[in-house]
């Protein structure tokens, strides 16, 4: 099963996306996909792998997801995030289309897993335009990758101030 989670900053997503892997009731691999490259953001990745629980595997991949999601040790895995993903790949100049693929490639392994997967993105298309061609462009392609995990997703909720509004309820929910 694929949970798709997004929202805006500070909206409660990857607390929600933890609640409901912890609830999976099965082993949980934190699938991480920050960079440190500065004091605030260390000190954010700190506070979040402090957060987590102790007997969470956690495995750190900016890049090479699809694979990460491959390889987790776990049946459930939590992916926090796309949105710093999405801008791994662009930092390095990664096309369009290759981040697209790529996508495409995550999404191909997370259908092929057994467990609960999660991914955790944050939506940044309800703002202004940005007012550069480098925003704009991440801002368009993250666009295109929620897309499609949205899509692909078996239930999707959007947190709005810690509330979680379903998008796309799971068929458990419909079959009930």
């Amino acid at each position: 099963m694929i949970l798709y989670v997004t929202g805006g900053a500070r909206s409660g997503k990857s607390s929600f996306a933890e609640a409901r892997a912890a609830a999976s009731g099965e082993a949980v691999t934190y699938l991480a996909t920050a960079q440190a490259f500065d004091a605030e953001m260390t000190t954010r990745i700190g506070r979040h792998r402090a957060d987590r629980p102790a007997h969470w595997t956690t495995v750190e991949e900016p890049l090479d997801v699809p694979r990460a999601l491959r390889d987790a040790p776990t049946p459930t895995v939590l992916l926090d995030c796309l949105s710093l993903w999405v801008s791994n790949m662009l930092l390095l100049d990664w096309t369009n289309e290759a981040m697209l693929e790529a996508a495409d490639e995550l999404l191909s392994a997370a259908r092929a897993r057994p467990g609960l997967t999660v991914l955790v993105s944050n939506e940044v298309g309800l703002g202004i335009v940005p007012d550069n061609a480098l925003a704009r462009r991440y801002r368009d392609v993250l666009g295109w990758v929620n897309q499609r995990c949205a899509a692909a997703s078996d239930e999707a909720i959007f947190l709005v101030s810690g509330l979680p509004l379903q998008l796309k309820p799971s068929k458990e929910f419909h079959e009930s």
